[in-house]
């Protein structure tokens, strides 16, 4: 059989981390010893009845065994308004303002396509989720992140992009809560957030993925949008999957500047397919639950946080406390760093982690644990970390 060569784009493109760590994992002998991962980011908790028993019946119904709108149905979108409006006040035209499509993934990995010219450099942050990375390969762009560090609570510093990388932007994509460091928007962030996007005339998508997900149960985290002017000048993608626990159901939406919206709805007619109309029926159902329901369907991630940062201060493992998402951004010991350390925990007590190093430079002392596995499973990993007595007491 003849083998054939990608193309120049899809051979420049990274291996996908996640699919990179399902294959390392499968090369483990866990007969003796079970692997415990700790590298996913796919939540656990189930979906609530009411969206299910939304769905069940929806599924029945025979308006929705046809090929369903791209635009989505009017009332998802007006769902999607009445939510923001809601939610973060924020007022929305569901005709001009809202995009929907099968799962955030399409939207923060589309846009960057609807938007950039070749060449163009698509501004994040170094270390950032992986994909950002690769839709500006796939818009024939160039990528620049501005570097976090700890000691800023890993928040970029616009005044650190270069003059000619700014002049030569055409897209700021921010992420908060923050994937992979956890850290959290403030007011101060966003404002300069949007006097960069004024000052080089760009848009900002900001990737609001983790919306309902603060370092505690009382926290809400900041939606862009919410800011004065922002939406002139903003885009925000939101996902079902964290907030309602509907990972698999892949439900997202695109919110904002209308003009950015129509640029992306034209891609989307072009290269992806549209959202099963009862699987809009559920979305419905999911964005009109009270607060209170969301509030309990994260609480668990909350609980698992404090006292997995007990476990870890414990052992003298050293952790920005102040961390959102159901993620936990952790610094390698001494001696280590991102690859290393992970290979050790993979191959010493077969735990998996996700290596700091495969969200960009900036993430070479660090690796990622997820808070989506379950408690036996955190308590099992960090008692063999433990053992392993790495940070000095």
């Amino acid at each position: 059989m003849p083998d054939f060569s990608p193309s120049p784009l899809i051979d420049a493109l990274e291996e996908n981390l996640f699919s990179a760590l399902e294959k390392v994992a499968a090369t483990i002998d866990t007969a003796a010893l079970p692997l415990v991962d700790l590298s996913s980011g796919s939540p656990g908790q189930p979906t609530p009845p009411e969206i299910i028993a939304c769905l069940q019946h929806a599924v029945a119904d025979e308006q929705n065994h046809g090929y369903p709108s791209f635009w989505g149905k009017t009332q998802v979108r007006q769902a999607i308004a009445d939510f923001y409006r809601q939610r973060y006040g924020v007022e929305l035209d569901p005709e001009r303002e809202v995009a929907v499509f099968q799962g955030s993934h399409i939207g923060v990995s589309g846009l960057p396509r609807a938007l950039l010219k070749p060449g163009q450099y698509l501004i994040s942050t170094d270390p950032c989720y992986p994909i950002y990375r690769s839709a500006a390969l796939q818009a024939q762009a160039r990528f620049y992140g501005i570097p976090l560090e700890e000691a800023g609570d890993f928040l970029p510093d616009f005044s650190r992009v270069p003059a000619d990388v700014a002049r030569h932007a055409g897209l700021l994509m921010l992420n908060y809560p923050h994937n992979p460091t956890g850290a959290l928007a403030t007011p101060a962030l966003f404002s300069a957030a949007l006097d960069f996007a004024r000052e080089y005339h760009i848009p900002v998508v900001h990737d609001f993925a983790y919306a309902a997900i603060g370092s505690h149960a009382e926290e809400a985290p900041l939606s862009l949008l919410a800011m004065p002017g922002a939406k002139a000048w903003g885009v925000e993608t939101y996902t079902l999957s964290k907030t309602f626990s509907m990972a698999g159901w892949r439900f997202g939406f695109a919110v904002g500047n209308a003009s950015v919206i129509q640029a992306f709805k034209k891609l989307h007619t072009h290269s992806y397919s549209t959202v099963f109309g009862a699987v809009q029926d559920a979305a419905i159902a999911a964005l009109a639950l009270p607060p209170q329901r969301t509030q309990q369907l994260v609480a668990v991630y909350h609980q698992r946080r404090k006292w997995v940062l007990e476990m870890l201060a414990a052992m003298s493992w050293p952790v920005h406390a102040r961390q959102g998402t159901f993620f936990l951004w952790l610094p390698v010991p001494a001696g280590f760093n991102a690859a290393t350390f992970s290979a050790l925990l993979l191959n010493e007590v077969h735990v998996l982690v996700a290596p700091g190093s495969g969200f960009g430079k900036g993430g070479e002392q660090f690796i990622r644990i997820s808070l989506t596995a379950s408690d036996e499973a955190l308590e099992t990993a960090l008692s063999r970390i433990a053992a392993l007595r790495l940070f000095p007491g």
